[in-house]
């Protein structure tokens, strides 16, 4: 399926149904009085978030989404009934802005959360709602009030734990193979990875965290060169991100460090919320670097890189490093979520042991 993180929508709610005039018209009754009822109520437009869906893709080929308008009042006190409501489904993560002035609206950030984005109009009032005892015979009646309509650009933004920084061919691919359940599109040319993709590592029994492996970077990206610009906001959610370098480049006239330093550069250019976020180094390929040779390597490229931060050293294609890496990686994502939940306000109604 191809992989859609936007796409633009037009949402109308249903209009509330007009109330009616009607009198009773019985035997013996000359004047009956009003029996006009109110209309019904528009259809709501609702957007569930569904764990099921991984991209936008179906908002790309149906745009206009319409609920129900509520039926007309009518006679003998009868209501008109409410419009149907339609709900859309959509990739937890999606983020729904007013396409017009940009104002972020909703978030679905949790499976299976429902959120109103568009009410339907109330119905209008029927003649009886205006009897009284100087207007006996009203004729009175109020239209429906219109749906909400609006115009929304819907953004998906893939949620993840921990993210991969990289120059195309640094091994960010063989790297979420090697550690998690994924299975992404593996070759020696650039531009492997056209879309992001998500894997689940398994650390121990219920214990696991989630990568974001995105296009790679080149110089230029937050200008838009590139693909990887184009999925930097999937980052932006994560706790880490690792930066992955390729310590063994196929062409000698490649510098490693030259490389490292234009993705630190497009990161701040892009965001400095994102390029302040915690990263650390992780030094791939080892297996293509003489063994009596790595040590010296690494302290050249940490040297030459000024890096203070921590360093992992690793081969994704044989696993060697990946074990360490990924338990302190667990570790430092579960300190994260501690922090995360500690911040968190508590109702003071239901704070505590006692009854309020």
């Amino acid at each position: 399926m191809k992989f859609v993180d936007e796409a633009y929508i037009d949402i109308a709610a249903g209009d509330g149904g007009n109330g009616c005039v009607s009198f009773r018209h019985e035997k013996y009754k000359e004047f009956g009085g009003p029996n006009g009822g109110d209309g019904g109520r528009g259809g709501h437009v609702f957007a569930v978030a569904d764990p099921n869906l991984n991209t936008l893709v179906d908002f790309r080929y149906s745009r206009r989404h319409e609920a129900k308008r509520g039926e007309h009042g009518m006679g003998s006190d009868m209501f008109g009934a409410a419009g149907a409501d339609i709900t859309l489904k959509m990739p937890v993560g999606t983020i729904i802005t007013d396409a017009e002035t940009g104002e972020v609206l909703y978030e679905l950030l949790t499976p299976g959360e429902v959120i109103t984005i568009a009410k339907g109009g109330d119905g209008g009032f029927g003649n009886m709602r205006f009897k009284s005892a100087i207007n006996r015979a009203p004729r009175q009646k109020t239209p429906g009030w219109p749906g909400e309509r609006k115009n929304l650009k819907l953004e998906l933004k893939v949620l993840a734990d921990v993210g991969l920084l990289g120059m195309p061919n640094a091994g960010k691919s063989t790297f979420i193979t090697a550690v998690s359940n994924a299975r992404p599109k593996i070759a020696d040319y650039p531009f492997t990875t056209l879309h992001p993709n998500l894997g689940v590592v398994r650390v121990g029994p219920e214990q696991s965290f989630v990568v974001a492996d995105i296009p790679g970077l080149i110089e230029g990206a937050s200008e838009g060169a590139g693909l990887g610009h184009q999925f930097l906001r999937h980052l932006q959610r994560t706790r880490l991100l690792l930066h992955i370098v390729d310590l063994a480049p196929f062409d000698d006239a490649v510098d490693p460090v030259a490389q490292a330093k234009a993705i630190v550069n497009e990161l701040k250019k892009y965001d400095q919320q994102l390029y302040n976020k915690p990263r650390w180094l992780v030094l791939n390929k080892l297996d293509m670097v003489p063994a009596d040779e790595r040590e010296a390597r690494v302290k050249d490229f940490v040297k030459r890189f000024k890096w203070t931060g921590p360093v992992f050293q690793i081969s994704a294609l044989t696993r060697e490093g990946c074990e360490p890496l990924i338990h302190a990686i667990f570790r430092h994502v579960q300190s994260e979520q501690r922090i995360e939940n500690e911040a968190v306000e508590v109702d003071p109604r239901f704070a505590g042991d006692a009854p309020v």
